[in-house]
């Protein structure tokens, strides 16, 4: 019988979008794949679609339901069988758009594991250093989007020592030279304008 799907992903070409929990890069991402025709890849936004039910969905819930990260090879396993989900749909075209990707990799062996998929263009960085900041926006969220992982200040506390012990590190394995920082503290409107003057160039070349 002809194979139609493929399990090997080409390398897709990648704009990470970094930061911690609450910093609004699932609000910018949004903006830029609108703007810009990219597709928006949230990690988060992939686990939660998941059937409780399924093995998958038990093992998210397992984790998050304590603040936790999921597997890394269990979270990248996922991630590329959505993102061919998504190219077999005409959902995503990755010779034509970036894959902003929002959650993932999360962890130094993640960056490891999903390496031979991506093709890293660059990573917008927002920093956000105000824990405080962070978890009222999060707690702000959970009410208006109904996110029950974020109302738990218990956990969120938990996600932020997490997001400082082990996320932090992925950008120590990516060259110096992809990475811009940006102040998230801004509204996200002078967020986005700073992302577009300094980024502009890259973000209108996503054509291969």
């Amino acid at each position: 019988m002809e194979e139609y799907f493929s399990d090997e992903l080409t390398p897709h070409r990648c704009i990470l979008v970094f930061g911690p929990p609450g910093s609004g890069k699932g609000t910018l991402s949004k903006f830029l794949s609108s703007a810009g025709n990219h597709y928006h890849l949230s990690s988060g936004d992939i686990f939660r679609g998941l059937s409780p039910e399924s093995p998958a969905g038990k093992t998210f819930h397992k984790y998050a339901g304590v603040g936790k990260l999921v597997p890394d090879e269990v979270t990248i396993e996922i991630w590329k069988h959505y993102v061919a989900g998504l190219i077999a749909t005409n959902c995503y075209f990755p010779h034509e758009q970036f894959l902003l990707l929002d959650g993932v990799p999360r962890t130094v062996r993640q960056t490891e594991l999903i390496a031979p998929h991506i093709d890293l263009v660059h990573i917008i960085n927002l920093k956000m250093p105000n824990v405080d900041g962070l978890i009222a926006r999060l707690k702000r969220r959970a009410t208006i989007e109904r996110r029950i992982d974020d109302f738990d200040e218990k956990i969120l506390k938990t996600r932020m020592q997490v997001y400082e012990s082990e996320t932090v590190n992925v950008l120590g394995q990516y060259p110096k030279e992809l990475i811009s920082s940006f102040n998230a503290e801004q509204e996200p409107l002078d967020v986005l304008r700073d992302v577009l003057v300094k980024l502009s160039d890259i973000l209108t070349h996503s054509r291969l």
